[in-house]
């Protein structure tokens, strides 16, 4: 299967100077479009000490200047890795638009305070969701995950407030490279990326990479 991409030029002179500017840029395009279900999801990489990666899909709850927030339980593999392994790889796959996003940095946890806020914009129902999960363990079946479930919601009933798990919080990403990936006919694809020049409080670089 292959597929001609036709899209707009992307050139470094239509490049913002600071790479979230230029992700907001685009995550605003693509959100407005319609033409993804949910926009935010991102596959998020990690891998052990010893380099065994693994992938899922996450959702994407915060941006700004300082990096990308997702929330999950700590204990899930993604938790554990990341505790063990800061690094981080994310990708934004947004095929619709023959465009992708590729960040790598490293992950730490925000702070409590951040965690606690988020839990309670969440529907109800996610938050019985996050005690329930012991998330990447193995259970015996789904009626056990949701006798759990029933329990916390006898417990918790709709308008009472639920903790938020001290086992489950976020984490930033904070951005050591992003890419931005513009697909174009003949496969000769614009691929434009960031690179930070030193720490956090640094400028940053713009490479064009061959496709």
């Amino acid at each position: 299967m292959r597929e001609q991409y036709r899209s707009e030029s992307f050139t470094e002179d239509s490049l913002a100077a600071d790479p979230m500017d230029q992700f907001a840029a685009w995550f605003r395009q693509v959100a407005a479009g319609g033409m993804l279900h949910e926009p935010n999801a991102m596959v998020v990489s990690t891998a052990t000490p010893e380099g065994r990666p693994s992938s899922r899909t996450v959702l994407l709850k915060m941006y700004d200047t300082r990096g990308f927030v997702f929330f999950t339980n700590y204990g899930s593999r993604k938790g554990r890795e990341l505790t063990a392994n800061p690094y981080v790889s994310l990708l934004f796959p947004w095929h619709p638009l023959a465009r992708q996003v590729i960040v790598t940095g490293t992950a730490a946890r925000v702070a409590r305070e951040e965690t606690v806020g988020y839990f309670r914009t969440r529907p109800h129902g996610s938050q019985l969701g996050a005690w329930a999960s012991d998330q990447s363990t193995v259970i015996g079946s789904r009626e056990e995950l949701t006798a759990r479930y029933e329990e916390l919601s006898a417990r918790y009933p709709e308008g009472e407030k639920v903790p938020a798990p001290p086992h489950w919080g976020g984490f930033r990403v904070v951005p050591d490279t992003i890419e931005f990936w513009q697909g174009h006919e003949n496969r000769l694809h614009d691929r434009l990326r960031y690179v930070r020049e030193g720490g956090e409080d640094t400028g940053w670089r713009v490479e064009r990479l061959c496709p």
